[in-house]
């Protein structure tokens, strides 16, 4: 009997089995090659390292990344990529390596630094499945890890300017749209009528962009003009996760996510409330620390202890 796998990652919302891409890519290949996943779906109780999400774990085996565990599935023989020609193998490759390159900065960006959707919808969606106090500190540093990874890989000469990056950044990630519209054309998948890696990696990527509710809708608009991409989206969600929320109906959906959007802006006030709290007293005047007064001796005390003293 195979021992059992367990994937631990970030759960869904507006209708996705997971907000998260990493764990977006990482469920769509187990769906795609077949692999019995037990998915445990990161709530507020789960004490597990956030940043190596999403996590596969056996009798024997921690893997972490997506990458390393699509590898381990491939090595348990659920392969996803077993019909591709060498030539279909390093297309692969290729197209996941212009993703990371050129799509992931502007993701990474729409969540995490575009300040209107970090506060309206990433922050407190977050903040939310994690246990308090951790709720009020983490997402801030995955902000943070986000911007630095943006600036690790586009903050380099001639652009030296947040600015600057956040438009060639944005750039990129449109040409990298316009491309794999292209690419896909009116095949149903990228190599024909059968998922593969790519299919899961470039689902991962779009899904999320292409369904939350972000206040800021740059790039999710020019995603939206390309219909093939939303139609990929849309076929993998209907025939591979239609039942991932709990079996919820179309109609009951409507009702979860308006559950969680109240959630979300009660997590935000929360949240808010604290952290002005906390200004407040770093700016509130600070008074420095009253002395005890001095207890002095009257002079007839004074000469009684000191006959005390030389007293045997």
């Amino acid at each position: 009997m195979a021992a059992p796998l367990e994937l631990s990652c970030w759960g869904g919302g507006w209708g996705l089995p997971s907000v998260h891409s990493e764990s977006l890519v990482v469920m769509a290949y187990a769906k795609f090659s077949g692999a019995p996943l037990k998915v445990n779906v990161i709530d507020n109780t789960w004490r597990g390292s956030r940043g190596d999400v999403p996590i596969l774990t056996t009798e024997d085996n921690i893997v972490s990344q997506p990458a390393k565990i699509l590898n381990f599935l491939r090595k348990q023989k659920y392969n996803a990529d077993y019909e591709l020609s060498a030539k279909q193998g390093a297309d692969t490759l290729a197209y996941i390596a212009l993703l990371e390159e050129k799509l992931l900065p502007a993701v990474l960006h729409t969540f995490w630094v575009e300040s209107d959707n970090y506060f309206a919808v990433t922050k407190p969606w977050f903040a939310s499945r994690i246990p308090f106090p951790l709720s009020l500190i983490l997402p801030g540093r995955m902000s943070k890890g986000a911007l630095n990874r943006i600036l690790l890989t586009k903050g380099e000469p001639p652009l030296y300017h947040l600015r600057e990056v956040e438009a060639q950044i944005y750039r990129d990630a449109k040409e990298c749209l316009n491309l794999l519209s292209n690419r896909l054309g009116t095949s149903q998948f990228f190599f024909g009528d059968t998922p593969s890696t790519l299919d899961a990696y470039v689902f991962g990527f779009l899904a999320p962009l292409y369904k939350i509710c972000f206040p800021k809708v740059q790039l999710q608009e020019h995603l939206k003009q390309l219909s093939n991409l939303c139609r990929f989206c849309d076929d993998i969600l209907n025939s591979y996760f239609k039942l991932s929320l709990g079996g919820t109906s179309p109609a009951g959906q409507e009702t979860v996510d308006a559950n969680l959007q109240k959630l979300t802006q009660l997590v935000n006030k929360e949240s808010n409330l604290i952290e002005k709290m906390d200004d407040n007293l770093r700016q509130s005047p600070q008074l420095p620390p009253r002395k005890l007064p001095t207890l002095k001796l009257t002079p007839a005390e004074d000469e009684n202890n000191s006959l005390q003293r030389l007293s045997p």
